[in-house]
């Protein structure tokens, strides 16, 4: 731009004066004639205005992202609301009711309309409202889409990333299917939708409004709307500053909470083949505004505000998540001066921090090591003097044991001696009296 317009002054300045046709040459002289100037027409096209068209040619040739999430209890027609949006056939199975926890299921597409091919991926919450307890029904929910946001997250902070290929997965919008009882919402709806609005755009769906007569259900959303604004649940507004839209965005969202009929039938109406509900009192037709919001809701969702959607995902509420997981890393953007601080500044004091830290439990760790090392051994040495106070009381035992044995051994040698004595004595004594007892028989014989 500075350069055309630098070349635009040079050329269209003003332009030298031509030669006086009545000056005399001078004779004997050469005059330096200046050579003629060249004159540039501009055609004032520069061709930077084609960088819309470039935009998208290149957006086309990648193709783009949606993800819907569907929030709603089980038999609320959220599967076919999908096709129906989508004018196709998803493969969906019948969820049971007695499931004990919520559970999410994502299950992507590729779909393409005309030259634009969309990869989208519809999350349903299978078993949401059919627990007794009801307390934590959003709970998986909620973790769900931080689960997504952090997985953005590390693609981001990697050294070598690859975001044009990475499948992003983060929720762009959620539906959230509302019960047509004609008397608001359920606490169920408000603390979940609560818990949801800083984290994705909710758009409310009153689903199966032709179970409704049209009194009540305008009754219903004048509810609804009453109940989430005492609340202060956030849902998504239809942007206005885009003059293009900014008048059927307006319209629309006097429309919301949108009242649905969705269906995957087709029933002839005149001459036409229309996407219809058939009952024995009539046909409730899905594209007829007269009976549902359904074409409306489509026109906004798809047609006039997804790239909004996608958008506010990326600038509002993944920076939002963003933002809170880098301070809780410890990353800041100003020092406690309020100071600017740079992203290796940040890193670096919180890698100091963290030595700091690790150096600290390290000396905690060495500390108490050294400390129980020192109990141990005093419990060693304690248990060495008890076997040495043990030892010496066997020993002393012992050798008091030995000493009465000695006792009693020289008492048993003592008697074994007086014992051996006598023995003797008495064996002389017989030998004796038997020699005289033999020689007093002689004697008698003789006689």
């Amino acid at each position: 731009m500075a350069a055309a317009e630098v070349e635009r002054i040079r050329v269209s300045g003003p332009k030298p004066p031509l030669p006086d046709p009545s000056t005399k040459p001078v004779v004997g002289k050469v005059r330096q004639v200046d050579a003629p100037i060249r004159n540039l027409k501009l055609s004032g096209h520069v061709g930077f205005d084609s960088l819309p068209d470039q935009l998208v040619n290149k957006s086309v040739q990648n193709g783009f992202i949606f993800n819907i999430l569907c929030i709603g209890e089980t038999g609320l027609g959220k599967s076919t609301l999908m096709d129906s949006l989508f004018n196709t056939s998803f493969e969906s199975s019948p969820s049971p009711h007695s499931l004990p926890s919520v559970k999410l299921k994502a299950h992507t597409y590729e779909l393409q309309e005309s030259s634009v091919r969309l990869k989208l991926t519809i999350v349903d919450t299978v078993g949401y409202g059919d627990q007794i307890n009801k307390e934590d029904s959003f709970k998986a929910i909620v973790d769900y889409i931080d689960a997504q946001f952090e997985s953005y997250l590390q693609e981001e902070l990697k050294i070598k990333r690859s975001l044009a290929t990475f499948h992003d997965t983060r929720i762009h919008v959620c539906l959230y299917f509302i019960c047509p009882t004609g008397h608001g919402l359920k606490s169920i709806d408000l603390m979940c939708m609560k818990k949801l609005d800083t984290k994705v755009s909710i758009i409310p769906i009153i689903a199966k409004a032709d179970t409704i007569s049209k009194t009540e259900l305008q009754k219903f959303k004048e509810k609804i709307v009453h109940e989430l604004s005492n609340n202060g649940v956030q849902i998504y507004q239809f942007p206005t500053d885009d003059e293009n839209v900014t008048e059927v965005n307006a319209q629309m969202n006097s429309h919301v909470p949108f009242a649905v009929v969705g269906s995957t039938d087709f029933v002839r109406v005149g001459n036409k083949m229309m996407r219809s509900r058939q009952y024995p009192w009539g046909t409730v037709q899905v594209e007829n505004e007269g009976h549902c919001d359904f074409v409306k809701l489509r026109e906004m969702l798809i047609r006039t505000n997804m790239e909004d959607m996608r958008e506010k995902t990326h600038m509002r509420h993944y920076e939002l998540y963003r933002k809170k997981r880098l301070e809780q890393m410890g990353f800041t953007d100003v020092d406690s001066d309020n100071k600017p601080v740079s992203f290796q500044q940040s890193f670096e004091q919180k890698r100091s921090h963290h030595l700091q830290e690790l150096q600290q439990k390290e000396d905690e760790m060495r500390q108490m090591f050294v400390n129980r090392v020192k109990e141990k051994e005093q419990e060693l040495k304690d248990e060495e003097k008890e076997l040495h106070s043990k030892f010496d009381k066997l020993k002393k035992d012992h050798s008091e044991e030995k000493r009465k044995l000695d006792e009693v051994r020289k008492t048993l040698e003592e008697d074994i001696i007086e014992f051996n004595r006598r023995k003797t004595q008495i064996a002389q004594q017989q030998a004796l009296s038997s020699s005289h007892h033999t020689l007093t028989l002689g004697k008698s014989k003789k006689k």
